[in-house]
């Protein structure tokens, strides 16, 4: 997948912020897909204490499935496949995913994918400028939970040749697919009201930099909608040539460095600014689909198959989108009730019956497709997503959460 330059050079007036941002719909037209996975790390001997970064890096072995392995601010491992062809890339990942997992497990450690952390509060290791910036920035309770208590699966999808209506599906499809994969209902061992409390958290931080980019229709430009996004966002933090980087406190918007009269921002600084955003879908050169919890090992290839399938295919694009569409604003129901709310569950196995039958033809191994089936049967027809079995374990007065945590499959 294709990556922005960036340079030096100043930004003279705003035009030039939608000349970037349409590059950032500028990019591979295949329909390759990679994924990053994040993870919840429990030591199996005292699930209530975070582990130290060092202990789980110095656990892993080398991932010959081409991996890059990174480190959230609170610890959570991230496992960033190569992107590839469908078949290919859940591939490679699962196998690096089976070698950490056993590694850790050796190591009396152990991968929990679920949204939210559901039993310890939020303690940051990563100390980095970035990370004491953007803690200032996003404050009390959310920031700390954002940045060291949720994990989530970020799928990336190529644009394909048409972009925009890969960019609209995307979004369109984000409720349905919250409350299909909701698995974060759960914090300091209490249900936390949110089946999707992961997204809870981003609803509780700074809006002009994590609400939806608005879409105006299928007519409407991306390009033009994603400039008006990065030039109304907040600036977080300013970074200087030693790489420093200031917390920015009063309010002040990108186009407001824009249309001042200081020095103006250059291209790098827009590009960082983007890094700083975190929208449900964010355009770069392909689609980061943002808006997805953490899945268990078992389960993590269905829900990037199911996304996959859902944005590259047209006919299980057809089928989805006019299922999904009526829910198109719903986000905060989607992340509250997943598919206790009827009309979202029934929108939901719409589209998994049409990802079902989209996945042969992506050439998905047949091991892969009956697990979505499977998932659907468990999860998508009872309206029980993952979180609902959590929810369950949290209300047993024995240690059966503490057992799912160091257990999961």
């Amino acid at each position: 997948m294709t990556s922005l330059a960036t340079d030096a050079a100043p930004i003279r007036d705003v035009s030039e912020v939608e000349d970037y941002a349409r590059q950032c719909f500028r990019g591979s037209t295949g329909d390759q897909v990679g994924a990053e996975l994040e993870f919840l790390v429990f030591d199996r001997s005292a699930v209530g204490v975070q582990v130290p970064i060092a202990r789980i890096a110095d656990a892993l072995p080398a991932l010959p499935g081409g991996s890059r392995v990174t480190f959230e601010p609170g610890g959570q491992l991230e496992l960033s496949g190569p992107a590839g062809p469908l078949p290919e890339a859940v591939a490679a990942l699962a196998g690096d995913v089976a070698l950490a997992r056993a590694a850790l497990d050796e190591a009396g450690l152990a991968l929990a994918g679920v949204g939210l952390d559901p039993v310890r509060p939020a303690v940051r290791q990563l100390r980095e400028p970035r990370y004491e910036a953007m803690a200032a920035f996003l404050g009390m309770p959310f920031g700390p939970l954002m940045m060291c208590s949720t994990a989530s699966i970020q799928v990336n999808v190529d644009l394909g040749v048409r972009g925009a209506e890969r960019w609209r599906r995307a979004n369109l499809l984000g409720p349905i697919l919250t409350a299909a994969f909701a698995n974060s209902p759960l914090s300091l061992g209490r249900p936390c009201g949110w089946m999707s409390g992961r997204q809870a958290v981003w609803e509780g931080l700074d809006r002009t930099r994590t609400a939806p980019v608005p879409d105006a229709g299928e007519a409407a430009d991306p390009a033009a909608a994603w400039a008006e996004y990065l030039l109304d966002a907040r600036l977080m933090l300013v970074r200087d040539s030693a790489g420093r980087c200031r917390t920015v406190r009063d309010g002040s918007t990108f186009r407001d460095w824009v249309t001042g009269n200081g020095v103006p921002p250059t291209f790098a600084d827009l590009a960082y600014h983007a890094t700083t955003l975190f929208p449900p879908v964010r355009p770069r050169g392909w689609l980061e689909i943002r808006y997805l919890d953490a899945q268990s090992p078992a389960d993590w290839p269905v829900c990037v198959a199911v996304t996959h399938a859902l944005l590259v295919d047209d006919r299980a694009a057809d089928a989805a989108l006019a299922a999904a569409e009526p829910y198109r604003d719903g986000w905060r129901a989607a992340a509250r009730h997943g598919l206790a709310d009827r009309g979202l569950r029934r929108a939901a196995a719409v589209c998994f019956r049409a990802a079902l039958e989209a996945l042969p033809r992506l050439g998905a191994a047949p091991g892969l497709t009956a697990a979505a089936a499977a998932y659907a049967d468990r999860h998508v027809t009872t309206g029980r997503p993952p979180a609902a079995g959590l929810l369950e374990l949290a209300r047993d007065p024995g240690s059966r959460l503490a057992s799912w945590l160091t257990e999961t499959p």
